[in-house]
């Protein structure tokens, strides 16, 4: 019975001892995937900083140019307004035999004006529109070389996963 007990108790520790010797390691093949996913991540996340640096570029351009059409459009309203104002004081000051023609010229520069005041506000929209379409297609360009960067990491640690 002691030689029962004592053999219990040499294959219990055996395979205590046996149990501890077979923990997992790692290879080198686990290191390299490893290796491989930081490398991947590190790259992934310098592409999105890069990504959210075009963004933000894209939008302070935007918002310049939006600015700069806004001061734009009020000069081009303040010029107008002074058209009316400076026509209607002439109208004004005409001699009253003399006022349909005075009225007529004023209408002819009001026309001017406004025409004038017109295309400067169009511009104006125009590089704003322009402006916009820029920054969604920097946006869209950042965001799509942020997509290449992902696909080619992702074969990275597929590779390195493939040599296992």
């Amino acid at each position: 019975m002691n030689k029962l007990i004592a053999t219990l108790i040499a294959g219990l520790m055996v395979t205590a001892a046996h149990a501890q010797t077979t923990a997992p390691t790692t290879t080198a093949a686990d290191n390299r995937i490893v290796k491989a996913e930081a490398s991947a991540e590190k790259d992934v996340i310098k592409a999105e900083q890069k990504e959210i640096k075009a963004a933000v570029k894209a939008d302070q351009k935007l918002n310049k140019t939006v600015a700069k059409a806004t001061e734009t459009k009020g000069d081009a309203h303040a010029k107008l307004v002074k058209t009316h104002t400076d026509a209607a004081a002439n109208v004004a000051k005409a001699d009253p035999e003399d006022r349909a023609k005075a009225m007529a010229k004023a209408e002819g520069k009001v026309a001017d004006a406004n025409l004038k005041a017109e295309k400067k506000m169009i511009k104006a929209d125009e590089k704003v529109l322009k402006a916009q379409v820029d920054a969604a297609a920097d946006k869209a360009t950042a965001a799509a070389k942020t997509e290449q960067v992902r696909a080619e990491a992702q074969a990275d640690v597929h590779k390195a996963a493939a040599k296992h």
